[in-house]
């Protein structure tokens, strides 16, 4: 019996470590042949000895597992760098199938303590990161549907988070920046169907190096023996299902995942309707339907959607 993912490539970005390790040795153990992508250089190990870079660490753990893999050590916010990207999954493995964008980095504060370049580099490796990779995917995809290959077969799995959905007071360029990936990821979605390729984001809950600090008291980690519930190991199954043939009528989509549990966000409703009673508003008639409006509605209630984050398996 043929494995999942059998005869396709894949890219995982930021996989040296954490989630992106863990979604590329799934890929791995689903059939798919990953490029390992992380910023990480080679360094030294703690007697001093030189050391593998982390993506270098993880294509080798996929090898000696049987599989196929090759490390690429590159910024993806970088355009040209992705470009290289993209370029060494088609010379190693003849064609992409499967793009999973993860990369990112967090430099939270308050949005009146942040800087500049806080803002910009976190808005600049998520979000520009993602858009890089998409955006030679998609010339890859599309440039072979332009030639008349049929069948073409493309999988874009973007990473956004929580913090867009609930409103992280401490991480405004975080949750900007994922933000945009979920809107990247629709016009994705409607952009590229109409060559083989769906793009889907999920928002994950994990315990990594990146995150240790903010989930830090948010879920106890799990006694010796069990499985952390904020482990990466409860996301990389859906980042493999996603990327698989059996998703194929999924495109577009917002997902939650944590601890055992996956939750199917639904789109924004329309809550409340106005029409003026003249040919334009104006302030008083705004002020005569908005205002009792919003008095009914409970305090401090805003678009964002708290809620998600008392979500659990169970």
């Amino acid at each position: 019996m043929s494995l999942p993912l059998e005869g396709l490539s894949a890219i995982v970005t930021g996989a040296g470590r954490g989630l992106g390790r863990a979604e590329a040795l799934e890929l791995a153990r689903l059939g798919a042949a990953v490029v390992v992508n992380d910023y990480g250089q080679a360094g030294r190990d703690g007697s001093g000895e030189a050391s593998a870079a982390p993506a270098e660490e993880v294509a080798a753990e996929i090898r000696a597992a049987g599989g196929r893999a090759v490390a690429h050590l590159g910024d993806v916010s970088d355009f040209e760098t992705a470009r290289g990207l993209i370029d060494l999954a088609v010379a190693e493995f003849g064609k992409l199938d499967i793009l999973v964008n993860n990369a990112g980095i967090l430099r939270d504060r308050m949005v009146f303590s942040m800087s500049e370049d806080e803002w910009d580099s976190v808005v600049r490796v998520h979000l520009k990161g993602h858009f890089n990779t998409t955006h030679f995917a998609a010339v890859h995809w599309r440039g072979r549907s332009k030639a008349g290959e049929t069948g073409v077969y493309g999988r874009i799995v973007n990473t956004s988070s929580e913090a867009f959905l609930a409103g992280s007071a401490g991480q405004p360029n975080y949750a900007a920046a994922k933000g945009g990936i979920v809107g990247l990821t629709t016009s994705s979605a409607l952009a590229l169907a109409r060559y083989g390729v769906t793009a889907n984001v999920i928002c994950p809950r994990a315990r990594t190096r990146m995150t240790e600090d903010v989930f830090a008291g948010f879920a106890e980690p799990a006694a010796e023996g069990d499985l952390d519930p904020l482990s990466p190991e409860h996301v990389a199954p859906l980042v493999g299902y996603l990327a698989s043939p059996a998703a194929a009528g999924v495109n577009g989509q917002l997902l939650v995942v944590h601890g055992g549990m996956v939750a199917v966000v639904e789109r924004p409703k329309v809550s409340a309707k106005f029409d003026t009673a003249k040919e334009t508003f104006t302030y008083e008639e705004l002020d005569s339907v908005l205002t009792p409006h919003y008095a009914s509605r409970p305090a401090g209630e805003t678009f964002a959607a708290a809620e998600v984050l008392g979500l659990k398996k169970g």
